[in-house]
């Protein structure tokens, strides 16, 4: 087991992808603003934890096929199952329009609140996550959830459960005053 941790730790920067935007460390709940960027997206119907086998596959297709270069992080709608794969402007030119399931997306900045944590990208881990920042959000006095929360994850699908990194992003707007 120490030597596949040596390993990961050796290979995994080698394979890094260029990031679209900085992490949020993990514990510790965040406001961010997240830059305006071109995304890909596949979507499907239903949760995302039962379709992201089938989201991933016309994405990865089609930056295979157009020689664009992988980004992270990889967001995922949850309910009404979306996957976006960012564009890092230097590969935005080879971006050939929607086509076969992907559609491009371009998309403004935006204002979260974050939570970076760690483990296996399942729908439990992000059920828990969501609730910690959800309740975050409501002990603050200068913003309200503006949307539903979203998952962005940041390893790929051979890095181990224990060794993943993932944020859950809720989108916030400034909260009204109390009359």
């Amino acid at each position: 087991m120490k030597y596949l941790i040596l390993l990961l730790t050796l290979v995994s920067p080698l394979m890094a992808a260029v990031e679209a935007f900085p992490r949020s460390p993990v514990g510790a709940p965040e406001l961010k603003t997240l830059p305006a960027g071109l995304l890909l997206k596949a979507a499907g119907k239903g949760n995302y934890f039962e379709q992201s086998n089938n989201l991933f596959r016309p994405l990865f297709n089609y930056i295979s096929t157009h020689d664009i270069a992988m980004t992270t992080p990889v967001e995922a709608t949850i309910d009404g199952a979306a996957m976006y794969f960012w564009v890092a402007e230097s590969e935005q030119a080879k971006v050939a329009g929607d086509s076969a399931g992907v559609e491009v997306v371009k998309i403004p900045e935006r204002r979260v609140a974050s939570l970076g944590t760690r483990g296996s990208y399942s729908a439990a881990n992000f059920a828990k996550a969501r609730d910690e920042l959800l309740a975050w959000i409501a002990t603050r006095t200068d913003v309200a959830p503006g949307g539903p929360a979203y998952a962005v994850y940041w390893n790929g699908p051979f890095v181990p459960g224990f060794l993943k990194r993932f944020e859950v992003h809720v989108p916030v707007v400034p909260r009204q005053p109390s009359r």
